[in-house]
């Protein structure tokens, strides 16, 4: 099979194709059938070897961590899903999507309804999963006020859905050019993170603090700014890891990533999607022929949404 591969770590430029040995599905997996994949920052952490002492990786590599595609074979415990079915998955840090076929863990996929194509699907499954697991973290209660560090951006998207869904007045972070944009996703206010202070004017109206910041554009100490806009006693939650700083007032710091999602998150997102309950926004669709390029572009670019490669 073809797949895009790491043979060390190094700049994302240094990927390339090669021809791989097809995998067999272990008991529990599955083999699919690639019809799309997403571009996620965990990807180019990965290749680069950015975090390489907490996240490594064994070369040669297949980036990629999400996948939609059809069930081409089942492992022999496998009971939930059939050859033929569509469906979409999260790989975790096993990665390997970017590759003609892939091995899926059965309880990581979900089948892929009806109205939700391929690329929007594969969009869905880590944004979405980390989006559950961080709006769950923030223990948001209707009518609290939450700040999104980060909303324009493949996880913050859907963290903005997410956290209105549950009833949060919801402030959200963004370029001048993503208001609109952030608004119809369900923000009440935008703050242009490139021209204020976002703590001054998170606070502005809400004097005291907002209740629950959820950061996905800060990691280690540089979320004792995020600390500085919650209220005494709020919460700060994050994804990108690293060690919390010491925070006083109170507030208290927790981290939350897509493998935090209760079991079964997959599927419902899947649905929301196909029903247009949750939006899953595309800025950018790639061959699987231009897929170092994509990787290369969410590298040096600033992006909306997600960037979808389909093969």
């Amino acid at each position: 099979m073809k797949a895009l591969v790491a043979r060390a770590y190094g700049p994302v430029e240094r990927l390339a194709f090669e021809e791989l040995p097809t995998p067999v599905p272990g008991p529990d997996e599955v083999l699919v059938r690639t019809q799309a994949a997403a571009v996620n920052a965990v990807d180019v952490v990965l290749v680069t070897g950015r975090m390489r002492e907490v996240l490594p990786v064994r070369h040669p590599f297949v980036p990629g961590v999400d996948v939609s595609g059809v069930v081409a074979a089942v492992g022999s415990s496998v009971t939930r899903l059939d050859v033929g079915d569509p469906v979409l998955a999260w790989l975790g840090l096993a990665s390997g999507s970017l590759a003609e076929w892939v091995l899926v863990r059965e309880d990581l996929a979900a089948v892929r309804p009806a109205g939700l194509d391929a690329a929007r699907a594969a969009a869905l499954a880590t944004g979405g999963l980390t989006a559950s697991a961080l709006v769950a973290a923030a223990a948001i209660e209707p009518w609290q006020q939450v700040l999104v560090w980060g909303a324009a951006g493949g996880v913050g998207s859907f963290v903005v859905q997410l956290a209105k869904r549950a009833g949060a007045e919801v402030v959200a972070t963004g370029r001048p050019e993503d208001v609109e944009y952030l608004r119809g996703l369900g923000a009440d206010r935008v703050i242009d993170y490139t021209t204020g202070d976002v703590v001054r004017e998170t606070r502005r109206p809400v004097p005291g603090g907002v209740d629950a910041v959820i950061d996905v554009a800060h990691v280690g100490p540089d979320l004792l700014e995020a600390a500085a806009a919650v209220r005494d006693g709020g919460r700060v939650v994050y994804v990108l890891g690293g060690p919390p700083p010491a925070l006083d007032r109170g507030v208290t710091a927790v981290y939350a990533g897509a493998a935090d999602a209760p079991e079964g998150r997959l599927r419902e997102l899947a649905e929301q999607a196909a029903d247009g309950g949750v939006r899953v926004e595309l800025s950018g669709v790639y061959a699987f022929a231009d897929a170092k390029r994509a990787l290369a572009d969410f590298a040096t670019g600033h992006v909306r949404g997600k960037l979808a490669i389909t093969f």
